[in-house]
């Protein structure tokens, strides 16, 4: 009996597996390219995130009606910018409908995209921009487009801008929590949410600075895409937010047209009897082969909080691990058919020694190959330090940029222990052998010991910033203590050599490779986009993969707790060089 049960067993385990195998195969197998009719318009729907690296490629993604293979995954930067430049010189489209909704991307991110819409209109073709319930950030991208529209019953949230930063000083005093903060910048208060309850006046100082910045160039793209002054803009926002007739009085939207309203009015600009309309996600499946005999320029992508190790032995996927970060530096580096690299950093920082072998890597890389770093929202703090390489660096206007300091944190549970009853005992030899333990608060020595290592890294990282800036240590100085500057701010400072997006990168790319100006190049994008069946074949790496997975499924709970891995690295007690705050505005 035990013989059969087991063969019954054995079996049916075969029969899962084949069915698995045989349906991950079939998955693999490349589906022919779309065929794009003629006198199309290309629907370009821009929802949520917008990330840098491309995410997980699912089975039949949008084939199936199966949770875990919707065709959800979000556009990259460089697929957006790709698209639109494709479809500029693209005679089989012959306009486009943007659909801004819900995005949750950084000021940077939506200059880039901004710009290439702008780019695109210089085709002749027109952009019609269709809002729904838009906020300050889908107006912002929408009024790059020829035309602007909303429903007739809708509602345009411009309004200005806020930001916020939560204090929690409070809840962990009542829960008997307190937390050291060592820190090397007087601006670095990366901590002060955990020692705080408002802003200190370094961080209301730059978050007044930012905040100018941004809100500058948010009414300086209104008057420019609505043809109205500054001053009028200023004093529009001031009235919003705005009901969609509100909107159209004071011209910030052509008009207010349901959806199928609007393609029609753009029906009758193309002169056409039907509109042929092709979406994002098809369109990107077409190959651009015109591109792929240019030459070969790496977009390496850098994203996420920086630590150490390799994603093979982690939880993270939206982080920058250090080891696999350098060994695909070290495949580019060895490719001979590559001519040139962008590193497009978008991070804000994280582990100062993870930090430190990125900045070697990086080093590395430019003693073999023209570089140029492309900095997205955020290259701050060690997002900024593995960029000191000496290579030339372009920045958009709003990216978050520098943040030169290191802080330490370290949590004492103490209190909390004594109000849950719990109780710890040590043996321990050695002055410092209790110095990480969450159980004591660091003693004058022990602050001391820490200080002395927070101080050496923040002089080695200031050096290494004057080295590759090519400025005296004292000019760095004046510009680091941990603040943080908006892109423009750090070019007028010297921390980065010019302002644009990804087209800027490319020539300049060209122009450190000895590639003509005039000349094609095709962009090869690392890392490459994986499978789930690549995932799956290596199962040392699918735990962190399948973490995408979860929350592409619709189950983010499952993964949410653990999501910032800046909150990891802060309660192991790491040194980090660590953007000070995450800004949200609204």
């Amino acid at each position: 009996m035990g013989k059969f049960l087991l063969g019954l067993f054995t079996g049916a385990v075969l029969v899962v597996l084949i069915a698995v195998i045989g349906f991950f195969a079939i998955a693999s197998l490349k589906s022919k390219p779309p065929v794009i009719a003629d006198n199309s318009t290309l629907v370009l729907h821009l929802e949520g995130d917008v990330p840098e690296r491309p995410p997980v490629e699912l089975p039949f993604a949008g084939a199936v009606d199966l949770p875990f293979v919707q065709g959800n995954a979000p556009l990259t930067v460089e697929n957006v910018w790709s698209m639109l430049r494709r479809a500029a010189g693209d005679p089989k489209i012959k306009g486009i409908v943007l659909e801004p909704q819900n995005l949750s991307i950084g000021w940077a991110k939506m200059q880039e995209i901004r710009a290439d819409v702008e780019s695109f209109r210089k085709s002749g073709k027109p952009v019609f921009a269709y809002l729904r319930s838009p906020g300050a950030r889908e107006y912002y991208v929408a009024t790059a487009a020829s035309k602007v529209f909303m429903g007739p019953v809708d509602l345009l949230n411009l309004k200005g801008i806020a930001f916020g930063m939560m204090y929690f000083k409070n809840t962990l005093d009542k829960l008997g929590v307190k937390v050291d903060v060592q820190h090397a910048g007087k601006y670095k208060d990366y901590g002060d949410m955990f020692v705080r309850t408002d802003m200190s006046p370094e961080t209301r100082e730059v978050m007044n600075s930012v905040a100018d910045d941004v809100y500058g160039d948010l009414v300086n793209a209104i008057a420019k895409g609505r043809n109205k002054s500054a001053g009028d803009v200023r004093g529009i926002i001031d009235n919003g937010p705005f009901l969609s007739s509100q909107a159209k009085q004071y011209g910030l939207v052509d008009d207010l047209r349901y959806e199928d309203e609007v393609f029609g009015q753009l029906r009758a600009q193309l002169h056409q009897n039907e509109l042929k309309k092709v979406g994002e996600k098809e369109y990107a499946e077409v190959p651009d082969n015109s591109a792929a005999r240019g030459d070969r320029i790496a977009f390496v992508v850098a994203e996420g909080t920086i630590t150490r190790g390799d994603p093979s032995n982690t939880n993270d996927t939206d982080g920058l691990q250090s080891e696999d970060f350098d060994r695909m530096l070290n495949r580019v580096s060895n490719d001979s058919s590559v001519k040139a690299v962008i590193v497009r950093i978008d991070s804000p920082g994280g582990e100062v020694t993870a930090s430190d072998d990125m900045w070697r890597a990086m080093n590395d890389l430019k003693s073999k190959k023209p570089v140029v770093v492309s900095m997205s929202d955020d290259a701050a703090s060690g997002g900024y330090y593995m960029a000191m390489c000496g290579a030339p660096i372009v920045a958009y206007p709003e990216t978050f940029t520098g943040s030169i300091g290191v802080v330490f944190g370290k949590p004492d549970l103490h209190g909390l222990y004594d109000k849950v009853g719990v109780s710890e005992d040590f043996v321990s030899r050695g002055r410092f052998a209790l110095i990480d333990s969450e159980y004591f608060p660091l003693s004058d020595a022990g602050r001391q010991k820490l200080k002395e290592g927070i101080d050496s890294d923040y002089q080695q990282f200031v050096a290494r910033v004057a080295a590759s800036r090519r400025k005296p240590v004292d000019a760095i100085q004046a510009v680091a203590q941990g603040r943080v500057w908006m892109g423009d701010q750090a070019r007028a400072n010297g921390l980065v050599d010019e302002l644009g997006g990804i087209d800027r990168a490319i020539d300049m790319a060209k122009r450190a490779a000895g590639i003509p100006a005039t000349s094609q190049t095709h962009l090869v994008i690392y890392p490459p986009r994986r499978s789930l069946w690549d995932i799956l074949m290596h199962s040392n790496s699918s735990d962190a993969q399948m973490n995408e997975l979860l929350s592409r499924a619709g189950l983010e709970g499952l993964r949410a707790a653990w999501k910032d891995a800046r909150l990891r690295v802060w309660m192991r007690g790491g040194r980090l060089a660590m953007q000070p705050f995450a800004v949200t505005f609204q």
